[in-house]
């Protein structure tokens, strides 16, 4: 049985641990915030991309760009976006099980990574890794735009059939969803459809008449690759929310905990006290007896 010293520096320890994992918890509340008021207002942005793709497509049927065609290649590309560091809960470890469990249609799979959590993973699993994106925390469109290009690239080749990216989809502060999602190459048929990260967009509401110059065919050909660059960024920044929102969460359960824990060690401490001293009172009152 523990002694009551024990359970006093028991209790001061979890006091501590405490402290921090509430200092962790405002901290990271703090950035959610932010996270998400990015997330949500780079949602707006895709769903009027949307809609205008959706009017050049129809304008430039005849000139079909190549990211609507998949590659001769038999590979397959696979972008995982996941976090830098740890401490939000199992967020990593769904994501990691959602990649392993999917199934991509061929063995031959090449990875390019956005998180130091994701380079570890694929390392672990042996995986084969071609890139690796590190990307500083707000994410940044200059910065992720490389990792667009880059894909945008390796698909050009041939190489690869199809780019799918597993990241984290945001619903809302407890609510995180593994997702895969194909980026390239870019469906024709759900081009102006609902993604599960965006406000749904249906093609009937695309009426909105646009001038177009020098050609619809010519500002696709541009325009295409931004809508590519730009769903990257979105995911980043769904990954990003989630993240944040996951270690507010977990700092805050951790913070609980300890709270509890303190309740139980201070309730364990009074027994003990109080044992103590009806012991003394029994030793005092038999002593006085002997003597009597």
């Amino acid at each position: 049985m523990p002694s009551t010293r024990d359970i006093r520096r028991r209790i001061k320890s979890v006091k501590n641990t405490a402290q921090i994992t509430k200092a962790m918890q405002l901290v990271a509340a703090a950035k959610m915030k932010k996270a998400q008021d990015q997330a949500a207002n780079g949602r707006h942005y895709a769903e009027m991309l949307n809609k205008i793709l959706v009017n050049l497509k129809e304008k430039a049927e005849e000139g079909l760009h190549p990211f609507f065609s998949e590659g001769k290649g038999g590979k397959v590309l696979v972008l995982l976006v996941s976090s830098d560091k740890g401490l939000c809960g199992a967020l990593n470890t769904n994501l990691f099980k959602k990649l392993i469990t999917t199934d991509f249609g061929t063995e031959d799979v090449d990875y390019v990574t956005v998180g130091k959590k994701g380079v570890q993973a694929i390392n672990r699993l042996r995986r084969h890794l071609l890139a690796d994106f590190p990307i500083k925390d707000p994410a940044k469109f200059a910065e992720v735009r490389g990792v667009g290009r880059f894909l945008q690239e390796k698909f050009l080749t041939g190489e690869y059939k199809k780019v799918l990216v597993v990241f984290n989809n945001f619903i809302n502060t407890v609510t995180v969803v593994p997702t895969v999602e194909q980026i390239l190459p870019v469906n024709p048929v759900t081009l102006g459809g609902k993604r599960d990260f965006a406000p749904q967009i249906e093609t009937a509401t695309a009426t909105t008449e646009y001038t177009f110059e020098p050609s619809a065919a010519v500002v696709f050909e541009s325009v295409l690759p931004q809508y590519v660059n730009d769903t990257v960024y979105q995911m980043v920044l769904e990954s990003r929310a989630s993240e944040h929102s996951s270690r507010m969460v977990a700092m805050k359960n951790a913070t609980d905990n300890a709270k509890q824990m303190i309740k139980d060690l201070s309730l364990e401490y009074n027994k003990l006290r109080q044992a103590a001293i009806t012991n003394e009172l029994l030793e005092i009152t038999t002593a006085k007896m002997a003597l009597e």
